[in-house]
């Protein structure tokens, strides 16, 4: 089974924009030439968009290898397919990484029991349920990386496929 997703690079300055090409390379075991253009919402940097297809849990790898460059801002995204559930990655330099399963339509998919710890945090008085919501769902990551997206509204995509 194959699935597919989009990797969005809102944002790296450039000399780290030939390592993220090697990281995604290592990652889908081709070479991997992105086209960059500058991100108007943060002078100075690039962002780069494309397609892939490989293997389930090839979004929790790229996620994986590009999380630990500080200045860079991406999203990962893979589409459900018969064996696997989708998912949605989401990094910042100030929030780090976002996690999440998303369903067949993009909603995402929160765990009983993360509901559960969530609401007992929140009846101990220790946090906001709707702040503890608003993290199971990604709210802060979307907030910070809206500019970014919407700034990259009619970049080119790049479509790459992996044979498996």
């Amino acid at each position: 089974m194959t699935t597919r997703g989009v990797l969005y690079v809102h944002s790296a300055p450039r000399a780290l924009c030939p390592h993220v090409e090697w990281a995604v390379a290592g990652v889908l075991g081709t070479r991997v030439n992105l086209d960059w253009i500058r991100q108007p919402a943060a002078p100075g940097t690039w962002r780069s968009e494309f397609s892939w297809q490989g293997q389930p849990g090839t979004a929790s790898k790229l996620a994986s290898a590009l999380r630990g460059w500080h200045l860079l801002r991406f999203e990962v995204t893979a589409e459900p397919c018969p064996t696997a559930e989708g998912e949605r990655y989401s990094c910042t330099p100030d929030l780090g990484i976002f996690h999440a399963v998303t369903g067949i339509h993009g909603d995402i998919l929160i765990p009983e029991d993360r509901l559960r710890a969530a609401l007992t945090r929140s009846q101990q008085g220790e946090t906001d349920l709707e702040a503890e919501i608003a993290k199971l769902l990604g709210k802060p990551w979307d907030d910070e990386l809206e500019p970014f997206r919407y700034a990259g509204e009619g970049a080119p995509v790049r479509w790459l496929h992996q044979v498996v």
